[in-house]
């Protein structure tokens, strides 16, 4: 796809709490994630996807003491939900990183903490705040509605201790300049904005530990002070490079964060202070190379109110992909969800979606044209004669495909790629009823012209459908490989220039999305 040079492409999602099992909004970013990836592997970009679960925070110790089990019982059992979503959701990461056990990772948080501290950035001070467990977040009195934390609307706790500091309040013109001129690029605008906004009304310094007796002694400890331990934020912000081993300036540290220009979390737009201010501030003191990109998507809302698990109104994506198989819960995320804004959650459009689009348009386009292939050239792809007019309108929309999926990727908006990927689709479909093959395929028998007519109709499906699937890999990779399963080719097809092996066969044509008998009416 397309003609650029290979690079390099680093990009992850943010790393979940586990303090219970995971809902829809985490699935939808997960779903995000992997198509960046996915595409950024098919254009020929060496490429890394890293996700994990956060498991140091006070959250997951408050669930754990809740359900009267020791908190690494809990985290570890959570987090098998969470590799339990990313197997449902054929999600393709390279690095499953766990901040409560893997070493690497403790030690990459340990080397990063030392090196803000050299840089003379960390200080002790008495301190009082209003603290959201949930959030992992002291708010100052001026941010709650009516009293309660915005994002999970719940009391905050008072909590007074001695902890270590980040001077923050010391990069604050330099936050301001690296995000205003996109050296540091926050996706989308709006987002850009917010951040600017918060950065311009006045930096405060934030706490990075806590003491180790509030979190139960749960967390990766302070260096040389074990009356702490390192505050979530810093510990779980640190795994986009303690991963790649970042500890010892590890090979994969040096080739996807250091000397790569394409750095990018996937995040949702409730943690854009911790990744668009907090983070590159830590990173600009220990002198790291900041990320490059920050895209922030919204959330999904239930009758207008963010989805979480501290509301008790979320959605069971397992269950979702169960019912609904794997393809049509990715479709859903990406085809009819904004990539950036806020989306009220409906299994009834998910299901009209799936009938409309994927059973409808994709899944007939397929059936129909494999079945004519079979009954009107024995199953075999036929060589296409010179394009008539009547082909050359659909061939070229097809030919330049990719060209189009991949603006759209480039900025990030997975709705208007598969958009582009539909209107082939069905560009295609209003071309079979045109061009009729049913009636060449009677006038043949004593018109020429009418055989080598049909001949092109049917080369031109096939070729406008081998190209859908190849568009369509990124999104729906399992709907994808179908498709090319029933033209009879496999994964050398996915190659732009890939022609038509002599004498393939096509296979028994079958649904690829049975239509939904009953669907929600509500």
């Amino acid at each position: 796809m397309g003609t650029r040079a290979m690079s390099k492409f680093y990009i992850t999602t943010a790393i979940p709490y586990v303090n219970a099992a995971p809902h829809v909004g985490f699935g939808l970013e997960a779903v995000q994630v992997d198509a960046l990836a996915r595409y950024h592997r098919q254009i020929g970009d060496d490429t890394f996807f890293l996700t994990g679960s956060d498991d140091n925070s006070i959250t997951n110790v408050r669930a754990a003491e809740r359900e009267g089990m020791p908190v690494a019982e809990l985290v570890a059992r959570n987090t098998q939900g969470f590799l339990e979503l990313h197997r449902r959701l054929d999600i393709g990461y390279d690095k499953f990183i766990r901040t409560s056990v893997d070493a690497i990772h403790a030690q990459g948080a340990a080397r990063l903490w030392t090196a803000v501290a050299v840089a003379g950035d960390l200080y002790r001070k008495d301190f009082h705040g209003l603290y959201c467990p949930s959030c992992e977040l002291f708010y100052d009195e001026n941010e709650l509605v009516d009293g309660l934390c915005p994002e999970h609307l719940t009391a905050p706790e008072p909590v007074q201790e001695n902890n270590w500091f980040f001077r923050l309040s010391k990069y604050q013109d330099q936050l301001d300049d690296l995000i205003s001129s996109d050296q540091y690029r926050v996706i989308p605008g709006t987002r850009k904005n917010e951040v600017l906004s918060f950065i311009r009304s006045g930096l405060q310094d934030f706490s990075v530990s806590r003491s180790t007796e509030r979190a139960r002694g749960w967390g990766i400890p302070v260096p040389e002070d074990p009356t702490q331990v390192m505050y979530v934020w810093f510990d779980a912000l640190s795994n986009y490079i303690t991963a790649l081993d970042y500890a010892h300036d590890g090979e994969l540290y040096q080739r996807y964060w250091v000397d790569n220009p394409a750095r990018v979390h996937g995040v949702g737009k409730g943690i854009i202070r911790f990744h668009a201010v907090y983070w590159p501030a830590m990173l600009l003191s220990a002198r790291v190379p900041l990320p490059t990109t920050l895209f922030v998507h919204g959330y999904y809302t239930v009758d207008g109110r963010k989805m979480s698990k501290s509301l008790g109104n979320t959605v069971n994506p397992v269950a979702m992909v169960d019912k609904y198989g794997t393809e049509a819960v990715r479709y859903y995320f990406l085809g009819a969800t904004s990539p950036t804004g806020d989306g009220d959650f409906s299994i009834a459009e998910l299901e009209a979606r799936y009938n409309a689009d994927l059973a409808n348009d994709l899944g007939n386009l397929v059936n129909r044209s494999v079945t004519m292939i079979q009954r009107y050239r024995e199953g075999r792809v036929p060589n296409a004669p010179a394009p008539a007019d009547e082909d050359a309108a659909l061939q070229s929309a097809g030919a330049t495909l990719a060209d189009r999926v991949g603006a759209a990727m480039d900025g990030f908006d997975f709705q208007l790629a598969i958009s582009e990927i539909w209107a082939v689709i069905g560009s295609a479909n209003r071309y079979i009823e045109t061009q009729a093959p049913w009636k060449l395929a009677k006038a043949e028998v004593d018109d020429e012209n009418s055989r080598s007519r049909l001949d092109s109709v049917l080369a031109t499906l096939a070729q406008t459908l081998r190209l859908v699937a190849v568009n369509l890999q990124p999104f729906l990779p399992g709907a994808a490989a179908e498709i090319l399963d029933q033209l009879g080719v496999g994964d050398d097809a996915f190659r732009p220039s890939w022609t038509w092996p002599v004498g393939v066969l096509v296979s028994e044509p079958k649904p690829i999305f049975p239509r939904l008998e009953r669907t929600v009416t509500a």
